[in-house]
This record gives C-alpha cells, structure tokens and sequence, in this order.
C-alpha cells in the first residue's frame, strides 16, 4: 500500500462496517525539500509549465481570489522553474497581506487587482486580449489552473493510489481536479465531489470540461452540495472546532476552504448510512494548509 495512503480506524467506522482512508496527495513532493509544490495544485500546473517552456514563455499570468491556493502554488513553481508569475486577484488589496499573497509576493509573484466586475470577464476573449497588450508574452492560466493540461495531470492521481476503492471523494473548486479522477476512474468506481462554493452551477461546468477533455461524459460521479458552509471561504465554529479535533485524533492537518468541509461532509454521510456495509471509501487530500493555522 502507498506510504501516502492513512487508514481511519475508529469503532464507529467498524460499527459501520465502512473502510475509510486518505490520500495524502498533500505531502507528495515532486521536489525534494519544497513543500509548496504539492498536491492538486502542483498536478495541476505540471503539464501546463512543461507546455510554457515548450513555447518558450518566461512568464505565467494566472487568476485567483485573496486565499487561493493555485495563486500560492503557482507562485512557489514560477520561482522554483525560472519563470516569473503574474496574479490577477478578485477584488480589492487589503494590507497586511494575508498569509497566501505574502508568501505569493515573497516568492516573485506581481499582483494586480480586479474589481469583481471585471473579474467576471476573466474567460472572455476581449479581455484575454487586453490582458495580453498590457503585461506581453504571457502563459496564461484561467482561474484554479484548470484547462484540459491540467485535468490529465490529476487523471494521475488514481494511478498513485495503488488502492482499488469503491467511492473516491475530492473537494471542489473549479471542478478540474475531480474531472480528472473522474475521467481516469473505473465504472465500478462512485466518484463523489464536495464544492466549497455555494450553488449548483458545478455539475454543467465539470460536465464542460469533461466533455472537452475527452468528448465523452462518465455516469459515475455526482455532487454533494450540502457542506459549502455558506460558501467559498466561509466557516462557522462547528467546521472549526471539527478541524482541530481532526488533527488531535488522526494528526492530520485539514483546512476550512476544501479538506476541512469535505471531510465533515463525507462523516456526516457516513453517520447517515449513505455508503452501503462493506464500502471502501477514499478521500482525496489536496493541500492548501498554507493559509490556515490552527
């Protein structure tokens, strides 16, 4: 079994017949002594940095909101590859800083800011355009990092798991991450996705990106809404508290953005007998610590 695969053992999991374990996707380093470059994230920018070199761009323009990790991570992989990183961010600058955009500036990063009005036309071809004009010979990356580059990087994932399980359960953002377990998944397999954005405009985009990705849209996968916690970047003291808690049990670290809601989700799930006796069940850590302290 893979050194990055933790088994939960509790007796109410065993009271519930429920084998469940977690992918440490978060501590897989493709480079020695840099934890910043790790998980979703980094499975994310691999394909898309070794397609920027190819096309000889020296510098990666990306997308995100104040607590984004794929600002982080690209950040941290623009300064360990050579490459210098641009960051448009939602909104507007507050100071200090937090921990996220500190350390993207640390790391090289030049951040601009965006009213969310013209955030909102990031996808639109005139403003790509502009986007162009004023900062150059850019490599850009939408928002989150996700295109089809991107997607077959975290197509990878299930074969680093080195465990055939019957659900696979990941947090969602921009849905590229679990389009890529879900187009690399067996159809015996249940993918299930825990959107940390409110709304339920997730299932079209990811249905898009499969489709786009390999012309074909899988069945076995579907949405849990009910654990956004009021929505991206919200939290209340029952996520937090379960956060710590989680950590004192089982030593492992979660988040309140992604990890943290889709792990009380997936719990709460298992108390409410929604997986069969007998299920095998995998949830997916990403990352995205870097903002959090507990």
């Amino acid at each position: 079994m893979s050194k990055l695969l933790e088994k939960i053992d509790t007796s109410f999991l065993n009271a519930k017949n429920i084998q469940l374990y977690i992918f440490r996707d978060d501590i897989n380093t493709p480079i020695p002594n840099n934890p910043h470059i790790a998980g979703n994230k980094w499975r994310k920018l691999k394909y898309n940095i070794q397609k920027a070199k190819e096309k000889n761009h020296d510098t990666l323009l990306t997308f995100g909101g104040a607590y984004s990790n794929h600002i982080h991570a690209t950040a941290a992989a623009g300064k360990a590859f050579n490459l210098k990183t641009i960051g448009l961010i939602r909104g507007e600058e507050h100071l200090p800083l937090n921990p996220t955009l500190h350390f993207a500036i640390q790391n090289g990063m030049e951040l601009h800011y965006l009213d969310r009005s013209k955030y909102r036309l990031k996808k639109s071809s005139e403003f790509l355009e502009q986007i162009k004009q004023k900062f150059g010979h850019c490599y850009i990356l939408p928002e989150g990092g996700t295109n089809n580059l991107a997607i077959k990087g975290c197509t990878e994932i299930l074969d680093d798991l080195s465990l055939q399980a019957d659900y696979i359960c990941c947090a969602c953002g921009t849905g590229g991450t679990v389009s890529g377990i879900i187009a690399s998944s067996k159809k015996t397999q249940t993918i299930i996705g825990f959107p940390a954005l409110k709304g339920n405009f997730l299932t079209n985009e990811i249905n898009e990106l499969l489709q786009n990705y390999q012309n074909f849209i899988p069945k076995n996968w579907q949405l849990v809404n009910d654990y956004h916690f009021g929505g991206y970047a919200k939290s209340n003291t029952e996520l937090l508290n379960f956060i710590q808690q989680f950590k004192q049990d089982y030593n492992i670290p979660l988040e309140p953005i992604y990890t943290g809601k889709m792990m009380f989700g997936l719990l709460d799930l298992i108390k409410k007998n929604y997986f069969p006796p007998n299920s095998k069940i995998v949830a997916i850590h990403t990352g995205g610590l870097q903002g959090f302290q507990t």
